[in-house]
C-alpha cells in the first residue's frame, strides 16, 4: 500500500513538473513578440504635415533613403543647412531625401512662423529639400514621429539639441542616429547613406 502511494505521489510530481515546464516555455516564447513591438523601428504609416500644411504619410517615401533632422534658424548649428543642401544635391538623384522639421524646443531658436522659416531657408541657404511643419520633439506634446525616433533608435533617448539626424533605410527602418554637432557631410554619415542607397 505504501509502495502504491509512493508511486502515485511520484507520478503526480512528474505531471506537475511537466505542466510547469510547458507554462514557462509558453511564457518565454511570448516575450519576443512583446519586445519586437517595442523595438519596431519603422516610420511608415506616421502622418505629418509639410511646411505648407499638406498631409504627408511617410510611407510615400518607400524605396528612398531618408535623413530626418530637427532644424532651427537661430542656432549655432544653423550653418549645417549648407552641408545638408550639399548632401541632398549629391544624392537626391540616387533616391535620397532630407526631411527637415523646424523645432523651437531648444533655446527658442526657431521662433518664426512656417512662412518665415521657409523664406529664411530658401533665401539664405537655397534649401531645396523638403521642409515640414514646426514640431515638438520634447515633452508631453512630442510628435508621433519623434516619439518613434527617440524610443527605438540606438541609442534611445530624447533629442539633445537642434540638427540631430536620423537615417532611415529604404524600408522605413531607423538605421543610424547622428548627433547635432556632427556635420552632415562627415565621412561616416556619407558612408552610411551610400551603403543604404546601394541596397536593393
Amino acid at each position: 500500500m505504501k509502495k502504491s502511494l509512493y508511486v502515485l505521489s511520484a507520478l503526480l510530481c512528474l505531471v506537475i513538473f511537466i505542466s510547469c515546464g510547458k507554462t514557462e516555455k509558453n511564457n518565454l516564447t511570448a516575450k519576443p513578440t512583446s519586445n519586437s513591438k517595442q523595438m519596431d523601428k519603422n516610420v511608415y504609416g506616421i502622418k505629418v504635415k509639410d511646411i505648407d500644411g499638406k498631409d504627408v504619410d511617410l510611407s510615400e517615401y518607400k524605396g528612398k533613403v531618408l535623413m530626418i533632422v530637427n532644424v532651427a534658424s537661430k542656432c549655432g548649428n544653423t550653418p549645417q543647412y549648407e552641408s545638408l543642401e550639399k548632401l541632398y544635391s549629391s544624392y537626391k538623384s540616387k533616391g535620397f531625401e532630407i526631411l527637415a522639421f523646424p523645432c523651437n524646443d531648444f533655446g527658442g531658436q526657431e521662433p518664426g512662423t512656417n512662412e518665415e522659416i521657409k523664406q529664411f531657408c530658401t533665401s539664405t541657404y537655397n534649401v531645396d529639400f523638403r521642409l515640414f511643419d514646426k514640431v515638438k520633439v520634447l515633452g508631453d506634446d512630442k510628435s508621433k514621429l519623434y516619439e518613434k525616433l527617440t524610443t527605438t533608435a540606438e541609442p534611445a533617448g530624447d533629442v539633445k539639441w537642434n540638427f540631430e539626424k536620423f537615417i532611415i533605410d529604404k524600408n522605413g527602418n531607423i538605421v543610424k542616429r547622428v548627433g547635432s554637432k556632427v556635420n552632415p557631410m562627415t565621412e561616416d554619415v556619407v558612408k552610411t547613406i551610400e551603403e543604404e542607397l546601394s541596397k536593393s
